[in-house]
C-alpha cells in the first residue's frame, strides 16, 4: 500500500504540468519503456544544435513523459510551420468523407473565375490528389514569389508555370497546400479552421487554436497554425488508431490509410544505401498527402526547424516535438537510435527511483538566460534608426529594465528585460518568423507572448534577447556604442545592422 502511494505521487511530479490537459498519463515503465532511456533519449539532442521547446512521449494511449523548457508552457501555443499541412490534409478528408469533393477533381474547376488560365500547359489535368503529393509539376517552388508579390495567391498560384505532367514529379510544394485550403473554402463556404472545429477539433477537446490567413480570409494551409503540445498529440493519437479518438470514430480509416501511405517517392532514382542511411533517409521513404513516411514504419507531420508529429504504428506510440533545431536529420536519427529501442513489448518492473529521476529531470527543462560578464544595470539611452528590413525607427533602454521599439506607423512596444532570469510580458509587435513578409494576417493573432533577458558581453557591449513563445524563434539584440544590430535565429548568418538616421 505505501509503494502505491509511493508511486502515485512520483506519477503525479511526472504529470505536474497536465492539470489542465485531457490526455490519459502512465508511468513509463507500466507502458514497456524505461525512465532512463527516455532521459538519454532527451539528452542525445546536443544544445549546439537543437533548442527543444517542449516533447510529449505516448504509448499505448497514455502520456508516458512530457516536458516544456521554461519559459514555453503547457497552456502555451506554438507555430507549427508545416506541421500545419497534415491539419489541412485531414480537412480534405472530412470533405471527401462529405462528398464535397473527390481527390480526383480538377483543380481549376474550383475556380471558374480563373478559366483565362486553362489554357496554361498541363493546368486542366492538375487534380486535388496532385496538391495533396506535391506533385503539381513545377520547376520550381512558387510560395515566395507568390506570397510576397501578388495580391490573389490562387491566381498567382495557377499562372505559375507547370513545366511537368502532374503526378509525375515530386517537389516539396507550400503553396499546394494553401490551395487545399482554398478548395476547403470553396465547396464549404468556411474557414478549414471553422470547418474542422466541429468535425475535428471538438471532438478531441481541442481549444484556442488559431491559423494565419491570407488578405482573402483563407486559412494559408501550408502553415501558419498555432496549437499547443498537446493538441498535437491528440491528432497524432487520431491518426495512429486509424481515425478513432476515445473509442470513437471521428475520421474515415479509410482515408487515415490512404494519406498514410506512400503515393511518390521523393528521390525515385536514390539507392537502397541512400534511402536506409543516407543523411536525409527520413525524407527519403516516400510521400503520402501531406504526410511524410519514415523509416521503421512511422510517418509523421513535420514543420520547419524541427516541428514534428511522428508516428510510430509497430511501437504504438506517439513523439511530439516543438523546437528551433539546426539539424533536422539529427532529430529523427536520435529517435532512432535513443528512443526506438526502449520500447519494450511487455511492461517493464516499477522503477521508483528511474521514474523520480525522470520527473526531476523533465521539470528542470528550460531555456537558459544568457550569461553575463558584469553585474550592472541597463543604461538609459535612446538609438535613432535608418531605414531597416524590420521597420523599426527607434529603440530605447532605461535603468527600469524596459526596451522600447518604435515603428514605421509610431506605435511603441515596450519589453519587461531582466539579468539572469527571463521577463515576461505582451506585445503587439510581430516577432522573428521565417514567413514575416507574407501578406497574411499575422498582427490579428496579437498579443504575443514573450521573455525578455539582457547580459554585458563586456563593459561596453550589451545584448538582449526577445524570445516569442509562439515562434520558434528569437531575436537577439546587440548594442555597442551608437551601434544597433539584430540576430534572427533562424538565419544568425544575416546581422541586420540598423544605421544611424541623421
Amino acid at each position: 500500500m505505501k509503494n502505491n502511494a509511493f508511486l502515485t505521487g512520483l506519477l503525479f511530479l511526472v504529470s505536474f504540468q497536465i492539470f489542465a490537459q485531457s490526455l490519459p498519463h502512465s508511468t513509463p515503465e507500466a507502458e514497456g519503456v524505461s525512465s532512463e532511456a527516455i532521459i538519454k533519449f532527451i539528452e542525445g539532442y546536443s544544445a549546439d544544435k537543437h533548442q527543444l521547446h517542449s516533447y510529449m512521449l505516448i504509448r499505448h494511449g497514455k502520456v508516458i513523459s512530457e516536458a516544456w523548457w521554461k519559459p514555453y508552457a503547457a497552456d502555451k501555443k506554438h507555430s507549427m510551420y508545416s506541421v500545419s499541412k497534415s491539419w489541412t490534409s485531414t480537412a480534405i478528408g472530412f470533405a471527401v468523407a462529405e462528398k464535397r469533393l473527390s481527390v480526383q477533381d480538377k483543380v481549376l474547376s474550383f475556380f471558374p473565375e480563373h478559366a483565362d488560365l486553362q489554357d496554361k500547359p498541363f493546368l486542366k489535368d492538375l487534380k486535388v490528389q496532385d496538391l495533396l503529393t506535391m506533385s503539381v509539376g513545377h520547376e520550381k517552388e512558387p510560395l515566395r514569389s507568390v506570397i510576397v508579390f501578388s495580391p490573389d495567391w490562387v491566381r498567382g498560384f495557377l499562372n505559375y508555370p507547370i513545366a511537368h505532367q502532374p503526378g509525375t514529379k515530386f517537389l516539396y510544394n507550400t503553396l499546394a497546400t494553401y490551395m487545399l485550403s482554398a478548395i476547403v473554402q470553396k465547396v464549404t463556404g468556411m474557414t478549414t479552421l471553422d470547418y474542422l472545429k466541429p468535425r475535428l477539433l471538438d471532438p478531441l477537446h481541442i481549444s484556442g487554436i488559431d491559423w494565419e490567413s491570407d488578405q482573402k480570409g483563407i486559412n494559408v494551409g501550408g502553415w501558419g497554425i498555432r496549437v499547443k503540445t498537446e493538441d498535437m498529440a491528440k491528432l497524432g493519437l487520431l491518426y495512429l488508431n486509424k481515425g478513432k479518438f476515445e473509442g470513437k470514430q471521428i475520421l474515415p480509416a479509410a482515408w487515415v490509410e490512404e494519406a498514410t501511405s506512400k503515393h511518390i517517392d521523393q528521390e525515385p532514382d536514390a539507392s537502397a544505401d541512400k534511402k536506409a542511411n543516407g543523411q536525409y533517409a527520413d525524407w527519403l521513404q516516400g510521400y503520402g498527402y501531406q504526410f511524410w513516411r519514415s523509416r521503421n514504419g512511422a510517418f509523421r507531420g513535420d514543420g520547419a526547424y524541427g516541428q514534428y508529429i511522428l508516428m510510430m504504428p509497430e511501437q504504438d506510440a506517439v513523439l511530439i516535438i516543438t523546437s528551433e533545431s539546426q539539424d533536422l536529420p539529427d532529430d529523427l536519427n536520435q529517435v532512432w537510435k535513443n528512443l526506438l529501442p526502449a520500447f519494450k513489448a511487455k511492461a517493464l518492473p516499477a522503477n521508483p527511483s528511474g521514474l523520480k529521476a525522470l520527473a526531476t529531470f523533465n521539470a528542470s527543462r528550460q531555456i537558459n538566460t544568457p550569461i553575463s560578464s558584469l553585474k550592472a544595470a541597463l543604461p538609459t539611452k535612446s538609438y535613432h534608426l535608418g531605414t531597416n528590413p524590420l521597420d523599426f525607427r527607434q529603440l530605447s533602454v532605461d535603468a527600469k529594465g524596459i526596451m522600447t521599439i518604435t515603428t514605421k506607423d509610431s506605435t511603441k512596444h515596450e519589453f519587461q528585460l531582466a539579468q539572469g532570469v527571463w521577463a515576461t510580458g505582451k506585445t503587439n509587435l510581430i516577432g522573428p518568423y521565417m514567413l514575416r513578409a507574407a501578406r497574411v494576417d499575422l498582427a490579428k493573432k496579437a498579443p504575443f507572448d514573450y521573455a525578455g533577458s539582457y547580459r554585458w558581453v563586456d563593459a561596453e557591449t550589451l545584448e538582449i534577447t526577445l524570445l516569442y513563445f509562439e515562434s520558434p524563434h528569437h531575436w537577439t539584440f546587440t548594442l555597442k556604442g551608437n551601434q544597433v544590430s539584430v540576430v534572427n535565429s533562424f538565419e544568425p548568418q544575416n546581422e541586420i545592422k540598423f544605421p544611424e538616421r541623421k
